[in-house]
């Protein structure tokens, strides 16, 4: 009979840490971002910017309630799914603001292929689940 290895041995047995450290990741990035708008644009700042868009003043509110709320679930691990899907229509409204600007993030202005990025990653996120270090469980 020959021993079978542990299951810290195994590469599966890292998955969930793994899914965690892209929850950690994208949660995070989330939180800093709505923290920008709140802290270097401002708050008025965040809502002009909106509003010169031709956006509602009101969405200002609203992506920074969800970045800054998103991040901080994302990254105590509350209801993933839901929250990774929730941000995916922000990220995709800051790569329709960054359409004209070209491929490249780096570009003047920022390009569109970070944000359809990081909502990709989100939509991963919501596929995989929270993974590991995760408050949810305590609450299941």
């Amino acid at each position: 009979m020959t021993p079978q290895p542990l299951a810290a041995n195994r590469p599966e047995s890292l998955q969930p840490h793994a899914i965690a450290l892209l929850r950690l990741a994208l949660g995070v990035m989330t939180l800093a971002h709505g923290l920008m708008k709140v802290f270097l644009f401002t708050v008025p700042g965040t809502v002009g910017y909106f509003e010169s868009l031709g956006l509602p003043g009101v969405l200002a509110y609203l992506t920074i309630l969800a970045e800054v709320g998103g991040g901080m679930a994302l990254i105590l691990g509350l209801f993933t799914r839901w929250v990774s899907l929730a941000l995916v229509p922000v990220l995709l409204g800051a790569a329709w603001v960054h359409l004209g600007n070209g491929w490249v993030f780096s570009s003047e202005g920022g390009g569109w292929e970070f944000p359809v990025f990081w909502a990709i990653a989100l939509l991963v996120q919501a596929g995989l689940g929270s993974g590991s270090l995760t408050l949810n469980r305590r609450f299941a």
